[in-house]
């Protein structure tokens, strides 16, 4: 009998690798930051789709993931990739260890902030998630990652919840980035934004859910950002702010 764990990959795997998935859409938005060489850090990279496209585009990848069943989809898809290298780790404000709590039936939404948990419990579109066990993980900084790899050119940073611990370990700014945000917790995005702002300065844009669409089509200041996150309706659930240089935008 196949277990609710892997049910959850192969779940995850049938949605971001399937026929539906939005491949040619996701190259073209990620077209904006990444360019053939560049390096690119995936941090939460789940079933490798993200990985897929910034391949597809020529870069070099370091891409994060703890979780065992996960990481053991990434070596396949991708660990004969010698511009792929993966992490089965996390990134956060301190190198250490912690600990993550994972969703077996729904492996994309485990997470390492209790926060982010408790807000889920009675949340529209989140009831009857389960995070039923926990591993230990280990947690590696930003800084150390460039110290380790050199700069990127652009970080992906989706960890449900715990973005802003992500940024803490960034005490220098990259040309572009984005952060998951989530309307249960717009506290979390909202850090976010005021963690940029003080590295240098970003402007922003906005991409809803999966649509791989810019909502402004324009770069906005952290102010405008702010109060657009903060008036979002609850039903628009999640999605993904992108941050570039001033200069580079």
């Amino acid at each position: 009998m196949v277990s609710d764990a892997l049910k959850g990959v192969f779940r995850s795997l049938r949605v971001y690798h399937g026929a539906q998935a939005p491949k040619d859409e996701m190259d073209a938005l990620y077209a904006h930051f990444v360019q053939p060489g560049d390096l690119v850090f995936d941090i939460g990279a789940h079933v490798g789709d993200r990985i897929s496209s910034f391949r597809r585009l020529d870069a070099r990848v370091v891409a994060l993931e703890p979780q065992p069943l996960l990481q053991r989809a990434l070596r396949l898809i991708h660990g004969r990739d010698r511009h792929v290298f993966l992490m089965p780790a996390v990134a956060a404000a301190q190198s250490g260890a912690m600990t993550l709590h994972v969703n077996t039936r729904n492996p994309t939404v485990s997470t390492l902030s209790d926060a982010f948990m408790v807000e889920a419990l009675d949340a529209d579109g989140w009831r009857g998630q389960a995070w039923d066990a926990a591993i230990t993980v280990p947690a590696v900084t930003l800084d150390r990652l460039i110290g380790a790899f050199g700069p990127p050119t652009f970080i992906k940073i989706d960890v449900e919840g715990f973005e802003d611990e992500v940024l803490r370990g960034l005490t220098q700014a990259v040309p572009t980035l984005s952060f998951e945000f989530t309307t249960i917790a717009r506290d979390v995005a909202q850090r976010c934004l005021t963690m940029l702002a003080a590295l240098g300065p970003y402007r922003f844009d906005i991409a809803l859910g999966e649509s791989q669409t810019f909502t402004f089509g324009r770069w906005v200041s952290v102010t405008e950002m702010s109060q657009h996150l903060e008036h979002l309706p609850h039903a628009a659930n999640s999605g993904d702010v992108y941050a570039v240089l001033a200069e580079d935008a």
